[in-house]
């Protein structure tokens, strides 16, 4: 009962498994090279085998011993690469029973004692075969004292003995191995020969299955036959009936691909709300946020190729309305652009892959991106700014923008000083003489009340005093409409306190000069607008709309912060090896 059900079900990948070189698909190179050497009789003592998952490595394997041992349905047959697949020898090698042709995984036994049954079993002939033929899977794996080991009998097998390998890490077999070998590297297989493979699968089990369908299960193959055929068979299974593309992509856990390309035109778009919205969909209709960042790191990957060669888009695996919208995309972004896409979703699969909630992070790279879409490059940007005429002198000697300079992103122009200088009632300035008693001007009272750290009534001295008369020891001044009500008296009473001497602060109603934050306040604001004068700043406001000014300096304060940054002069240290 079981024997039966056993045969009545066998899975696709191991039911169309190549029998002979001509069902062998994707490898023709290899193929002509083992078809010549059978037919010159000069056939190797060792093959290696390598390539990715499912191309066909042992099932090579398996070939050559077959085609090595055949001796076809009348028995008087010699080496061919058309083995007969009838004979007892094609039998028996065929269902893995043969007694000369071993198979060794080397993943579960990579020691030498393993290696050792294979010295010691090389001397005796084959039992019922024309050669002994050793298959070892996975050869990487073995350690380092088992291919030591192996390496003489590799070099000089005895003529009856045969050496077959199969590897996907070819760059892990020592070279001295390699060297006793004839190498084979097996090819991912093409698109086109997929394509092919799977409709004639399909055809013989009588499935009816989409191209569309076909092309994603070839996309997510990778190049793998064996991959490719499992996909094939699950998704048969998964359509009962007539299998479509969406069925397919519901069964791979992929994001449509078209909505897809959607989503990726609404991020270099920088429309972020829609953006956020397509993929809330794609994830309610069950795309996993890491698919689908993945197939916009691909999208990403493939415009940029067919930007460079726009023959990659002519891949059968893609239908016409994708072609024809990755051509138009190729043709509209810059190259640069896409760079920046593809290192910022990168980063975002990485995040994707550490965060606690997949979608929280998909949404916030996705916002991330739609930010960043619509800024132009460094590059793009300084030849725009360089293309702006330069600014002129303005009235008065002074360079546009108020003699600030341009640092990067951020405009800087001198700024308006913070003390000063004060008017007195009959509108005169006040100068600083070079060396004044203490508190000889009102700018001096300011400094004793910051020493002071009393900031409160710093601020409301500076919001609120509009000074009309000073004199050492008199303050008369016009309070202006925030002024505290009693804001003198409490300047009269600290100052006394301070100075040990009296002071007399008094309230006028009119004739004030401007407050110390007005005129600060006004400097900065005529600063600003010098600034958005000019032609520089303008350009790069206009390059990142929504941009402010966040700091305006002179050209002094950037020398004395750069002066206080500096560091400090290091005398020169005493050297041992320094004669005297």
């Amino acid at each position: 009962m079981s024997d039966t059900q056993e045969k009545a079900y066998q899975v696709l990948a191991r039911k169309y498994r190549p029998e002979t070189f001509v069902d062998l698909v994707g490898q023709d190179a290899m193929v002509r090279t083992l078809k010549n050497a059978f037919a010159a009789d000069r056939i190797a003592q060792a093959f290696i085998m390598t390539g990715i998952r499912g191309t066909g490595k042992t099932t090579t394997a398996r070939i050559i011993a077959k085609g090595l041992n055949c001796v076809g349905p009348d028995g008087t047959g010699g080496p061919t690469t058309e083995p007969c697949g009838k004979c007892d020898q094609c039998v028996s090698i065929m269902e893995g029973r043969h007694v000369d042709v071993m198979e060794m995984d080397a993943a579960s036994r990579t020691g030498v004692g393993d290696i050792r049954e294979i010295i010691d079993s090389v001397h005796y002939r084959a039992a019922s075969a024309r050669y002994k033929i050793y298959i070892i899977d996975e050869v990487h794996m073995l350690s380092t004292s088992a291919f030591n080991a192996l390496l003489k009998t590799l070099e000089e097998p005895p003529s009856h003995v045969k050496f077959i390998f199969a590897t996907t890490e070819i760059r892990k077999v020592p070279v001295t191995v390699l060297s006793r070998c004839q190498r084979f590297d097996l090819r991912r297989i093409e698109p086109e020969v997929m394509l092919a493979l799977l409709r004639r699968i399909a055809g013989a089990e009588g499935a009816n299955i989409t191209d569309d369908a076909l092309a994603l299960i070839t996309r997510a193959a990778e190049g793998s036959a064996r991959d490719a055929t499992s996909l094939l068979d699950q998704a048969i299974s998964h359509g009962a009936g007539e299998t479509t593309a969406e069925q397919v992509r519901a069964m791979l856990g992929l994001a449509d691909r078209g909505r897809v390309l959607d989503l990726f035109d609404l991020i270099m778009k920088g429309d972020a709300a829609a953006a956020l919205t397509e993929v809330a969909g794609q994830y309610a209709d069950g795309a996993d946020p890491m698919a689908v960042l993945r197939d916009l790191a691909e999208i990403t990957h493939w415009i940029s190729v067919i930007k460079i060669t726009p023959q990659a888009a002519d891949d059968p695996t893609t239908p016409p309305d994708e072609r024809a919208r990755g051509l138009d995309m190729a043709e509209r972004l810059p190259m640069r652009v896409l760079s920046r896409m593809w290192q910022m979703l990168l980063k975002a699969i990485e995040e994707v892959g550490l965060a606690p909630n997949a979608m929280m992070a998909a949404e916030m790279a996705i916002i991330r991106l739609t930010h960043v879409a619509d800024l132009p490059d460094p590059e793009t940007l300084i030849k725009r700014l360089q293309s702006q005429p330069s600014p002129g002198p303005m009235p008065g000697g002074a360079p546009a923008g108020g003699g600030g300079t341009v640092h990067g992103s951020v405009m800087r122009a001198p700024s308006a000083p913070m003390r000063g200088p004060l008017m007195n009632g009959a509108g005169q300035v006040m100068a600083l003489a070079a060396q004044e008693p203490v508190y000889a001007t009102f700018e001096a009272v300011i400094e004793l009340i910051r020493a002071r750290r009393d900031m409160k009534l710093l601020y409301e001295v500076e919001e609120g005093l509009r000074l009309v008369r000073y004199s050492p020891g008199r303050i008369e001044f016009e309070p202006s409409p925030t002024a505290a009500s009693d804001l003198a008296a409490r300047l009269g009473q600290s100052l006394q306190g301070w100075t040990g001497q009296r002071w007399g602060v008094s309230v006028v109603a009119a004739g004030g000069a401007p407050t110390i934050a007005e005129v600060r306040n006004e400097g900065k604001r005529k600063a600003e607008a010098e600034a958005m004068a000019n032609p520089l700043v303008m350009a790069v406001m206009a390059a990142f709309p929504g941009a402010k000014i966040a700091e305006i300096r002179s050209a002094e304060d950037l020398v004395q912060a750069a002066a206080v940054e500096a560091l400090p002069e290091v005398e020169d240290e005493w050297d041992p090896f320094e004669d005297d």
